[in-house]
């Protein structure tokens, strides 16, 4: 017997329940797609909801100037139609600004060249600088909001406690001050530097973790360690322009050994090689460099620090300013690039060929009025010559509006929701600069026309599924159906099989119908205009093809003439009444915002989301019940299976028996006829 394809066959007969089951598994994950689907519709719809409940959407403004050329304005929600009159501007704002007198070259002909480094032409400035010597560092260090602030400093680099207020502490990009330990006071947002690199703020400042704590500090040398591979070259040190003073090297943890003389700018290393003290690149004899051979340096550079900031409308009584550690290795432009993009608020440019340093404060008006607004100190503010330089203080804005004699910090400001800005003087002889603040009627309209868009997107969605037809006989396809078919006809089987799945789907239908009440119900609220509470009398009505679902259409020109009548009406119409409970008085968009977010939970329930496990919505949990059917019928089926071929073997065993009994027979039976 073909005992395989008897026991495929009766397999068959027995898996058509199995396969059922697993159709309704799929139907039921189809429909739990579409009901994502629509949620996914629902929520887009929402968001959108959300944006239209801002006044902005309904209060934009426009304004129109008589003068462009010395008013301009703009105005925001918040500002009241009206008109403005501005007869004078005696003033400006204006930036303090510092020129130096002299130049910085020692001889024009030889310029200082801001691109290379301050060391290297220390011979071209017309003033002197006393470099310091230590080690200039800079680390970034992540708070964890529990243990102290701490550097991580080499054993053998100490802070250097007398340079502690040229050092710069920042977190988050607030700045700190530092000070010496016995000077930090309960409540002053100041911070010491511990000889070990342990940060102490004072008591009144909280460091949270996550906190990005940046610290520029000066150690007492610097220590660098690694490791060379054989016949290394060279070994490259971090820092450039070095000094003798304290230079040492060791090689496998062998003594140190210090610069023996010095000839230009290479010092010799008796038995390693020479160290370039300009670019800090030693270089090895031959032979000297092993396989893993392990290398330590202590090395001092030379540096020189700088104080810069100002007064500013942040500044309060004392200016904003930032500490500058300065290496003799940095060139002048890349100091300027980074006192420019810190915060202490100025800008400084050099002009190489006059050799002539400018200092701008980057904010009009005058802050300081007992002194200069830029604050400048330090070693390089001396060799830039800044303390010779012709000051131009700041000054505020002076000018008439609407009668009213005032000043501002900038040429740019803000009165009642309008931003001005100033362009050039006048006086009262001549013309004045008129400004309107009218009702921008156009972006109104816009923002309500994409919103009604938005809505029959929504509407037509939904109506297509709710309204899809429903084709029972199509059912999803096993796997054996869908090796018999191309993809084509896989495609165009299972368009039918998904088709109608949630038609007339009580959550999605009650949407709808509360949404269309949600609309047309009158808002009552204390601000609606009595002639204006229903979206129709401002021209959006239902469109006359009601397959379409309830889809809304507007008539442009009664829309726009109600937003250019009674601007105040429409606003209270859409977002009226948020703080009242009922239904009633509230806007329009409050209306629809709930009955989107119900809408959005009660889909949830039914279909959960992508976060969700099958136990959280009830699909999931029918889904949960199917699977546990196929379980215990595919458990039944390999029983079944098992039997089927437990019978079969053994009827063949008992046949083949049987044959075997009936030859013996035969055979004794033609024996005893001889």
């Amino acid at each position: 017997m073909d005992i395989d394809s008897i026991v495929k066959n009766l397999m068959m007969a027995e898996r058509m329940p199995l396969d059922r089951m697993k159709q309704d598994k799929q139907i039921l994950e189809w429909q739990r797609d579409d009901y994502r689907a629509m949620n996914a519709l629902m929520l887009d719809f929402r968001n959108k909801l959300s944006d239209m409940r801002f006044t902005t959407n309904y209060r934009a403004r426009t304004v129109s100037t008589s003068d462009d050329t010395r008013v301009t304005a703009t105005a925001s929600s918040a500002a009241a139609q009206g008109s403005y009159s501005i007869t004078k501007v005696d003033k400006l704002a204006s930036a303090e600004t510092w020129v130096t007198t002299t130049s910085i070259n020692s001889d024009n002909s030889t310029p200082v060249d801001g691109s290379k480094s301050i060391k290297s032409q220390e011979n071209l400035f017309a003033n002197s600088l006393t470099w310091q010597t230590g080690a200039v560092g800079s680390q970034t260090i992540t708070a964890n909001g529990t243990d102290p602030v701490k550097l991580n400093l080499h054993t053998n680099e100490t802070i250097v406690n007398s340079e502690l207020s040229k050092m710069s502490v920042q977190v988050n990009g607030k700045s700190y001050k530092v000070v010496a330990a016995g000077n930090l006071e309960g409540a002053a947002n100041q911070v010491t530097i511990s000889a070990n690199g342990e940060l102490s703020f004072s008591s009144d400042v909280q460091i949270s973790s996550g906190a990005s704590v940046k610290v520029d500090y000066v150690t007492n040398q610097k220590v660098q360690e690694g490791t060379l591979k054989e016949g290394a070259a060279t070994y490259s040190l971090s820092k450039k322009n070095l000094a003798e003073d304290g230079f040492t090297v060791s090689l496998d943890g062998g003594a140190g050994v210090s610069i023996s003389n010095v000839t230009g700018n290479i010092g010799t290393l008796d038995g390693i090689g020479e160290i370039n003290l300009d670019t800090g690149v030693i270089t090895f004899n031959d032979g000297v460099v092993s396989a893993d051979m392990s290398i330590r340096v202590n090395y001092k550079q030379e540096y020189t620090s700088f104080s810069a900031g100002a007064y500013n409308s942040t500044s309060g009584a004392s200016p904003v300013t930032e500490n500058f550690l300065i290496e003799s290795s940095q060139s002048l432009n890349q100091v300027f690039s980074r006192v420019n993009s810190s915060k202490a608020g100025i800008s400084m440019l050099l002009d190489e060929t006059t050799g002539q340093l400018s200092v701008m404060k980057k904010e009009t008006g005058d802050y300081n009025t007992s002194g200069n607004d830029i604050q400048l100190e330090g070693d390089l503010a001396g060799l830039l010559n800044l303390d010779s330089s012709t000051v131009t203080q700041g000054s505020d804005a002076e000018f008439t509006i609407n009668g009213l004699a005032t000043t501002r910090k900038s040429n740019t400001f803000t009165m009642s929701g309008v931003t001005f800005t100033l362009k050039q003087t006048f006086d009262e002889t001549e013309t004045p600069a008129g400004l309107t603040v009218n009702n921008d009627g156009n972006q109104v309209f816009d923002n309500i026309k994409e919103f009604v868009e938005n809505y029959n997107t929504l509407i037509g969605g939904i109506s297509l599924k709710t309204s899809e037809e429903r084709y029972r006989s199509f059912q999803p396809l096993t796997d054996e159906q869908r090796g018999e078919m191309s993809e084509k006809q896989q495609e165009q089987w299972d368009e039918k099989a998904k088709s109608g799945l949630i038609r007339r789907d009580p959550i999605l239908t009650g949407a709808l119908s509360s949404m269309r009440n949600d609309f047309y119900s009158p808002v009552t609220n204390s601000d609606t205009d009595p002639m204006m509470r229903q979206l129709a009398s401002i021209g959006i009505t239902t469109t006359s093809n009601y397959i379409e679902g309830g889809k809304l259409e507007i008539n442009e020109a009664k829309l726009k003439a109600a937003i250019n009548n009674n601007p105040e009406a429409i606003e209270a119409m859409f977002i009226g009444g948020n703080n009242n409970t009922n239904d009633s008085e509230k806007g329009i968009i409050h209306r629809l915002h709930d009955t989107a977010t119900e809408t959005m939970d009660r889909l949830r329930t039914k279909a959960g989301n992508e976060f969700s496990t099958l136990q959280n919505y009830s699909l999931g949990k029918s889904i949960v019940n199917v699977d546990e059917r196929i379980q215990r019928f595919e458990d039944r089926l390999i029983q079944v299976e098992d039997r089927y071929w437990a019978q079969f073997t053994a009827m063949e065993k008992a046949v083949s028996q049987a044959n075997s009994q009936g030859m013996y027979l035969m055979s004794q039976l033609g024996m005893g006829g001889q």
